[in-house]
Order: structure tokens, then sequence, then C-alpha cells
């Protein structure tokens, strides 16, 4: 099958752009090239500027129910293509098949989800303190956006951007990542295809720092929503910063998963297993830092190596992998510091901890035992596929020891005391806490962080008022 033709797409046209300059785009499990893609000059930007101001006048005249209609359109488009989509997904990210498969259904069901809820942006009528005023509460939608999402989700970081802002009524630009380009230009023309007028999707790629930094300089996008890490994020605020632009900052974490000693070990470990090696760990909301009471902890940690040890790691593409490859060979490196480091301050590996083969940026299926909190996998986001395990005493101790980070996105726990679960619901700092399961991100629930892993939310109805202004009107009879 053919790979996704990468192209830009600029008020209704796609286009290879007039900049002359492009990358390729590598295949990470085979380091082969699977395309080349063009990058956007900044008459191009200038051109998807202009373009998403006009989609947006336009976009925000038609009703609710007619945005709805067309993104309905676009989901069934997906499902048509389903198959081609996954396959390209996973030729440029490396996750399994089946992997890709899901994702895109959630893609689907964000579309579906939003275009729903677009139809329910209701203001308010408030009482007045004199006769013949009427006091109306409007929301309407912020205006043109501009989004910048990472790689690790080709397709959830990009359809939460759309479709939540043509949800509301807003136009966007939106810059993926040129590392997995093709499944944002396969979403993309699902969109124009159901009839998305020009101008009110835009997508351009290029120079990370270049792109972002031009089109945040413009007074017209009204808004900005980011999806990577910390660092870039921070960057980011204090450009959008210079024009008011509002923000939704969806950052980085690092995920205490917290396994008291009357949990069910065995369901604790179906579920965390496959959740922490899926997409080869390379997960905002991944579980990084493992504690685990004292009286099972030994029997956990053997049991969560057997399995681990046990996944079978290749091409995302051959049926019977479980885990692909890490994005790039700059990633090895980065776990090849974190096994150094750990192993220096006394931990041990019990399984992995090494790169698999010579081709493709594959690494083995990890798990450290007795990681002290001083390790830096224990403060730095590892974003990769390593569970470092520690034991705990007591429910003060481990509490202390989650909420010890700056990161606040998501944290996970396993007990069967519901007194415990009712505490930690009150304690733990984060933005989204699993009790007993990992079901933390659908379409109808608010997605995001607190503190370092930023603010606002994606999904549910938090999600889409982030892409609405308020506006009062008051009226007197006369």
């Amino acid at each position: 099958m053919a790979y996704e033709k990468l192209e830009l797409l600029i008020d209704g046209e796609w286009t290879q752009g007039s900049s002359g300059k492009s990358e390729d785009v590598l295949n990470p499990a085979t380091d082969e090239v699977l395309g080349e893609l063009p990058h956007a000059s900044k008459d191009d930007l200038d051109r998807a500027l202009e373009a998403s101001q006009k989609g947006f006048e336009l976009w925000r005249s038609k009703c609710a129910f007619e945005r709805q209609t067309i993104l309905e359109k676009a989901a069934r488009l997906m499902e048509d293509r389903i198959e081609e989509m996954a396959t390209n997904l996973t030729l440029e990210n490396g996750k399994p098949l089946a992997e890709s498969r899901l994702e895109l259904g959630f893609v689907i069901a964000v579309t579906r989800w939003y275009g729903e809820e677009g139809k329910r942006t209701y203001g308010r009528i408030i009482p007045p303190r004199f006769s013949g005023v009427r006091q109306m509460v409007v929301k309407e939608p912020v205006g043109p956006v501009t989004a910048f999402v990472a790689w690790n989700f080709p397709g959830t970081n990009v359809i939460r951007k759309i479709a939540g802002a043509l949800g509301a009524g807003c136009s966007i630009i939106i810059k993926a990542s040129e590392e997995t380009p093709a499944t944002c230009i396969a979403i993309a023309r699902c969109f124009m295809d159901a009839g998305v007028p020009p101008g009110v999707i835009n997508l351009v790629f290029g120079i990370p720092d270049e792109v972002s930094r031009h089109l945040l300089a413009s007074p017209i996008p009204k808004k900005l929503s980011f999806t990577g890490s910390v660092p870039v994020g921070k960057h980011l605020q204090k450009l959008a910063a210079d024009t008011l632009k509002r923000c939704t900052m969806e950052l980085g974490g690092h995920a205490p998963v917290l396994v008291f000693k009357d949990a069910d070990i065995e369901k604790t470990l179906d579920t965390i297993v496959a959740h922490k090696y899926r997409n080869a760990g390379q997960v905002c909301i991944s579980p990084t830092r493992f504690y685990v009471q004292e009286p099972v902890y030994n029997e956990f940690v053997e049991a969560f190596t057997e399995r681990a040890g046990s996944l079978n790691v290749g091409n995302g593409l051959e049926q019977d992998t479980q885990m692909g490859p890490l994005i790039a060979s700059r990633r090895l490196e980065v776990m090849d510091g974190f096994m150094s480091d750990a192993r220096d301050h006394g931990a041990k590996i019990t399984t992995g901890g090494e790169r698999i083969g010579n081709q493709g940026n594959f690494f083995a299926p990890t798990v450290l035992k007795d990681v002290p909190d001083e390790a830096r996998i224990m403060i730095d986001e590892p974003f990769g596929p390593v569970a470092p395990m520690t034991p705990f005493k007591t429910f003060d101790e481990v509490l202390e020891r989650a909420n010890s980070l700056p990161f606040g996105l998501a944290a996970y726990a396993f007990t069967s005391n519901g007194d415990v679960a009712r505490k930690l619901a009150e304690t733990v700092e984060a933005g989204m806490l699993g009790v007993n399961h990992v079901g933390v991100s659908m379409p109808e629930t608010p997605f995001g962080g607190i503190h370092d892993s930023g603010y606002g939310s994606e999904g549910g109805i938090e999600g889409l008022e982030a892409y609405t202004r308020t506006r009062f009107v008051t009226e007197l009879d006369v």
C-alpha cells in the first residue's frame, strides 16, 4: 500500500508550498524513507493565517446543526478509510497495527462527540433586578485557532484540536509533527471531502520554532492549543502572551502507580502491564513510577517482569507484534542514559535494559527493581518502555513520594479498600486519577493536568468550552 501523499493544506488547496524545502519521513521500524514532507514558507504561513480568518467568518455563520452534519460525514469517511489510515499511522509511528486501529477509533468517536456537543453550547438567562430588563450570557467561538501537536499519538493529538475547534465554530491552523505527518493529512482529507469550507482547516509543516514564532506573532489567531513537552509548552506560552492568546497546555507527566497490599495483584497486572508498554511507553499518561507496598512488592515485581519479558517486540505491521519501536534513534540514547544512571544509583534490571537488533529503534521492555527516588528516571519522564519499581511502607509515605514532583497529569492506584480510594481521590496531585483501572481518557471526559503538566482540558464539555468566549448582553425595553 502506498504511503500518504505529503502536502500542505492552505485555504482549501493541497500544495507543496513555496519554500522549496523539505525533509524525509522515516519508518522507525526499518529506517526506510517513507516520503518527502514539504515545509511551509513565511508566505505560505501568511496565506494560512489569512485563510483562517476568512474560514472562521464562514464557519461561524453556519448553524451548529450544519457543522455537526459535516463532522458526521468526516467520521464516516474515516470509518471507510480506517485500514489505510491505520497502516500509515503504524508505518510512521511504529506502534502495532491493533493500537493504530484503536487510536483511529478514538479519533472517530471524538469527531462525533464534538459535532454533537457543539449543538449544546448553551448560554443562559440571568434574572434581572429591574423590570423590563433582559440579561443574557452568550457563548460564542473564540476565533481562529493555532495548534501544535506531538508525534506520539498522530491521530488523537490532532483530532482533539481539529474537532474541538470545529465543533465550537472556530477555524484552525494546525502544525502536526514532522515525524508523523501522514495521519494528520489523512484526517484533514476526510474533513475536506466531507464538505468543510476552504480556510477552516489549514495544515502546515516546517521547522517547529520558526513556524510557531511566525504564527503566534500574528494577531489573527485568538487561541493556542499545544500538546507536547513542558519546556516547549512554557516557551510557546511566552510567545502567545505578546498577543494575549488564550492557551490550552497539555504537557508532560510522570504518572505514579500506587499498588497497595490489598489490591488484586493478578487483575492489577492484567491492567497495568499492557498500559505501561502501549506505544512503547511513549505516552504522556503512561504509568512511569511504580510504588508497591512492601508485603506484595517482590511478588509484584517478579510477575510484572515475567509478563514484560514475554512481550513480542517487532515491526508494528506484523500480526503478532505487541510492542513496536521508539520513534527515533535519539530516544535509544535517552533510554541508555536512564539505564546507566539507574544502575549507578543501585537499581537492578530484572528484564530488558538494552536495544534490540541493529535496525530500527527497538528497545526491550524493561523493568527496574529497587529504584531510589534520587535516580533520574524517578524525576524525569522516561517516555519509553521502562517500568521503575520501588517499595513503600505506609499511605502517608507513598502519598508524599507520589506528589513530590512538579508534574500532575495522570496517576493510578490499585486497592480494594474504599477508604484508601477516597483518600487518594482527595489528595493525589494529578489532573486525572484512575483507581483500579486506567480509563482516564474518553471523548466525553476532560483530559488535562495541573502544575507543570499544563492547564485547560481537552475532551468533555470543558474541551469544547476552551474554544469559546463568554459575552454578556443586557437589554432594556423602550
